[in-house]
């Protein structure tokens, strides 16, 4: 049967033919053209990422909510959601990423050859102490601050605490809560069908902000230390643990998950900006929106791998720097506590670089040389911060998935029984 085209909107519907990935990739491209050719421009092109950014900073926070407070409100006893080997899948996988971190840190050690200035106005956790009651304080913010500030620890506290009440409320009233976040839902798509110009406005801002990529040349190793470790996670971890819940080929949903998620992840350098991306991702992958609308807010908020590696491998460096002698179980502790602290990253201003300073304390550097790195954290971060970003957001979807198919393998094996 012929699909129905619109002769009123061509344009629309030979758009919509174009893979997604592929307007991406147009956008990505003619970004970098424009800023060969034009590299001046400091308002018109920037300002359309700057406003495809904050366009799903705005709409996030409230989906969330909605999302949230709908899901629990609509479960009913018995309903599977599938969170506890989700949870138990971002834990595992903080654990060996962070070891993967140190190991690398050990075969292949980074040093800095110069230190840059400490950061001025930086005031990182000194404890992790600090960081739970931090999460804590967060967890009880005013609502209606949380959703202005996109606090979305407290977000999921209110949504869980409300979607709670609205289960004894009646059907009419859930209802409308279920057709508000449809509707919320579809600003989001509207929202998404502007990532190829959002990415073009993010790339020329990239490829023409002062220094650029070439700030990177001083610290190429460390980099690549960083990159190669979160690409192992991504192709390698990920896919393992994906084949140990589903037992079938891994590859097919890790580089959905990849194209669809991790590359606009790259480009806005922010989980909850990608917040409605994996949401999105989640529908068209028809997994049970009982799950991942709540596993994806939480993944946003505690699944934190490539922040664990970046914690671990720019504290061993400066470790190597200062000719600090460590032991493996030391250095493993250290390990546990960035899984711990990566935990929270999404709560404290400055993300994972912020939590250097608590990890360089374990081995006793002082607070002074761990603020300097800190500072080489924000020179390199133009790589590390996006590629942190796009693994950190686009595992969400794929342990999310992974929990739903090992239900779909474990019950298929219970109905053949």
């Amino acid at each position: 049967m012929l699909e129905k085209v619109n002769p009123k909107a061509p344009f629309a519907n030979t758009l919509n033919k174009v893979p997604f990935i592929l307007q991406i990739a147009g956008g990505l491209v003619l970004g970098i053209l424009i800023a060969l050719v034009y590299p001046d421009d400091k308002t018109v092109i920037p300002t359309i990422g700057n406003l495809f950014v904050k366009a799903l900073k705005a709409v996030a926070p409230i989906l969330v909510f909605v999302l949230v407070s709908s899901a629990i409100a609509k479960h009913n006893s018995g309903q599977q959601t599938n969170m506890k080997p989700i949870i138990l899948l971002y834990i595992v996988s903080m654990v060996i990423a962070s070891t993967m971190a140190l190991l690398a840190s050990y075969y292949f050690p980074s040093t800095f050859s110069e230190l840059a200035s400490a950061q001025e106005g930086l005031t990182p956790p000194k404890g992790i102490k600090e960081v739970l009651v931090n999460f804590v304080n967060q967890a009880v913010e005013n609502p209606v601050s949380a959703l202005m500030n996109g606090n979305y620890i407290a977000i999921l506290v209110w949504a869980i605490a409300l979607g709670l009440m609205f289960r004894v409320a009646h059907d009419a009233t859930k209802k409308v809560l279920e057709d508000l976040a449809e509707c919320v839902s579809g600003v989001v798509r509207i929202v998404i069908r502007f990532a190829p110009l959002g990415v073009m406005g993010l790339v020329y801002s990239s490829c023409t902000q002062d220094g650029g990529f070439s700030n990177l040349l001083n610290y190429v190793h460390v980099v690549v230390v960083l990159v190669v470790v979160m690409l192992l996670i991504a192709f390698v971890l990920n896919p393992l643990l994906v084949y140990l819940c589903a037992r079938k080929n891994p590859f097919p949903l890790v580089f959905t998950c990849i194209t669809k998620s991790a590359v606009t992840a790259f480009f806005t350098r922010s989980s909850a900006a990608n917040l409605p991306v994996n949401l999105a991702l989640c529908e068209e992958l028809k997994l049970p929106k009982a799950t991942y609308s709540i596993s994806i807010p939480l993944g946003c908020t505690i699944n934190m791998s490539g922040a664990a590696v970046t914690i671990v491998v720019m504290t061993m460096a400066a470790v190597h720097t200062l000719g600090i002698q460590i032991d493996f179980g030391s250095a493993l502790l250290m390990c546990i506590a960035s899984v711990l602290c990566a935990c929270g990253c999404s709560g404290i201003a400055g993300g994972s670089l912020m939590l250097i300073p608590l990890a360089c304390s374990i081995f006793g550097i002082s607070n002074d040389i761990a603020m300097q790195v800190v500072g080489i954290g924000f020179i390199i971060g133009v790589i590390q911060d996006s590629t942190e970003t796009a693994l950190n957001s686009h595992t969400d979807v794929v342990f999310t998935a992974a929990a739903c198919m090992r239900a779909e393998r474990i019950n298929g094996g219970k109905d053949s029984e």
